[in-house]
């Protein structure tokens, strides 16, 4: 991956003066190939991560994994447009394994996601099972460690 990129995807929040110094590039250039970036579709937006569990009645996610009888003509791709257009689905992948579709879901309540997986999910044309995992907890997103904290320490000692 471009080193720009790969600096992007860490911290989206560095300043262009900042990339170009790390990247030892003039300001402008750096500034022009993000502009660039984006209008080519690669950047497709920028975002902040979250640590829900520091955050008073946060959702719950869960990941399903669907496994679907694909279409001949058009494979995955038509299961996969119908699945993320529910405002619930945060996140999708097509799968190599023994399911075919990941998805990320998010709801209010535990019975929120249930309700959603049984009513809309499973009620899907092609949808052959779901199974359900709820996050119970984050240790890192994107790349970023969210636990933290004297709790999360490692407090075992090396023994010689």
């Amino acid at each position: 991956m471009d080193k720009l990129l790969e600096m992007l995807s860490e911290n989206s929040d560095f300043t262009t003066e900042e990339l170009a110094l790390m990247l030892g590039e003039p300001e402008d250039y750096i500034a022009a190939q993000i502009k660039e970036y984006e209008s080519q579709g690669v950047i497709k937006g920028y975002h902040a991560i979250i640590d829900y569990e520091k955050i008073q009645n946060s959702n719950v996610l869960a990941l399903i994994e669907l496994k679907v009888m694909p279409k001949p003509e058009t494979g995955f791709e038509e299961i996969a447009r119908r699945v993320i257009e529910y405002s619930e689905v945060k996140t999708a992948y097509l799968m190599a394994g023994s399911y075919d579709l990941a998805i990320f879901v998010e709801g209010a309540t535990m019975q929120d996601v249930s309700a959603f997986v049984s009513r809309k999910l499973s009620a899907l044309d092609g949808v052959i099972s779901t199974a359900t995992h709820f996050v119970l907890k984050c240790y890192k997103e994107g790349g970023v460690v969210l636990s933290g904290g004297e709790e999360d320490t490692d407090k075992r000692s090396l023994i010689l």
